[in-house]
């Protein structure tokens, strides 16, 4: 038998700040970006009760750790659990099986802040945030650690969410960070724009973008789902997450693609290759940049490997037992 650990959500909330996963998830696209392996999500559909199962991997090669995400949304229950299988990448061994749902928006804010830190300008201090939920605080807060924040301006639909938003985030971040009226205003003006939705539609004007502003877009990991239009993908540098997730679920670029805005050749690069310096990011001051950021295990193992190894210090967790296939399969 292998002990294996188990974490759950409440032993694993608040084991690391948001630099720290921002270090951990850097480094993990560093080395996809030198050679490790990693693939987009794998995700099946049920129509009746309709939801979803979704599944996918990284293998961080100096890190010595491999997994990534299985999680379910919708169904009877309409709700969603993310379980983490954390594996050593030598032995193969399991380490860790933790519960994901609490470092959810870490570890996607933290993808959004690599995103950030590799293509914005260095200069850059405002940010326009589309969205008001969990999501748009973990990118937040995660990109407060890579540049030196001045000014945010919040936008959402609902009036009282994102008042309430930019007071709790005023009082937690150096930065002023205050509510406006519409994405228009939000995005007038920011040196990076952050969009944190589930829109199915575009929820700014490409044209409105500033020449030089980075946009972090982290809602597109669905062929239906479209925060960016035309426009924004048009005039950007175009990096995503990974190559092929481009061209399979991320539904701004697929969008701009089949409407013939753009084709194959205008992905730049994936991230990893530009944080490894295999491929330069942002080459001019005016440049407009885009981080698509749809979700992947690069990001999930770093963060599950770095809250495993805090748990190792703090003796959190219990273990559980898992048989090795040479003892299950012959009974010996």
């Amino acid at each position: 038998m292998t002990e294996t650990l188990f974490l759950t959500s409440d032993e694993v909330a608040g084991l690391a700040d948001p630099a720290e996963y921002v270090d951990a998830v850097r480094d993990a696209y560093r080395q996809i970006g030198e050679g490790g392996s990693a693939e987009p999500r794998t995700k099946l559909v049920n129509e009746e009760p309709p939801g979803f199962l979704t599944t996918y991997a990284a293998v961080l090669p100096e890190t010595g750790a491999m997994g990534g995400y299985t999680y379910s949304a919708g169904f009877g229950e309409l709700d969603a659990w993310f379980m983490t299988p954390l594996f050593d990448a030598k032995s193969g061994e399991p380490l860790a099986l933790l519960d994901g749902a609490s470092m959810n928006p870490y570890k996607t804010g933290a993808a959004g802040a690599v995103g950030v830190d590799a293509l914005a300008r260095e200069d850059a201090s405002s940010v326009a945030l589309i969205g008001s939920g969990a999501q748009a605080r973990g990118q937040l807060r995660a990109t407060a650690t890579v540049r030196d924040l001045e000014t945010v301006w919040v936008y959402s639909p609902t009036k009282e969410s994102r008042e309430a938003f930019a007071g709790d985030m005023n009082k937690e971040l150096d930065a002023s960070v205050a509510a406006v009226a519409s994405a228009a205003a939000a995005v007038e003006d920011a040196d990076i724009v952050i969009t944190a939705t589930n829109a199915s539609d575009p929820v700014f004007d490409g044209d409105d973008l500033e020449p030089g502003a980075h946009v972090t877009a982290m809602g597109q990991y669905d062929p239906r789902k479209r925060e960016l239009d035309h426009r924004t993908i048009e005039r950007s540098t175009y990096v995503p997450d990974l190559r092929a997730r481009a061209t399979r679920d991320a539904g701004s670029f697929l969008s701009a693609l089949e409407a013939g805005v753009v084709d194959e050749s205008h992905i730049h690069a994936e991230l990893g290759e530009v944080v490894a310096g295999v491929e330069p990011g942002r080459e001019d001051d005016d440049e407009i940049t885009v981080f698509d950021s749809g979700g992947t295990g690069i990001e999930t193992v770093a963060a599950a490997y770095l809250l495993y190894e805090k748990a190792l210090d703090r003796d959190l967790g219990q273990y559980i037992d898992f048989a090795p296939a040479s003892e299950a399969l012959t009974g010996e």
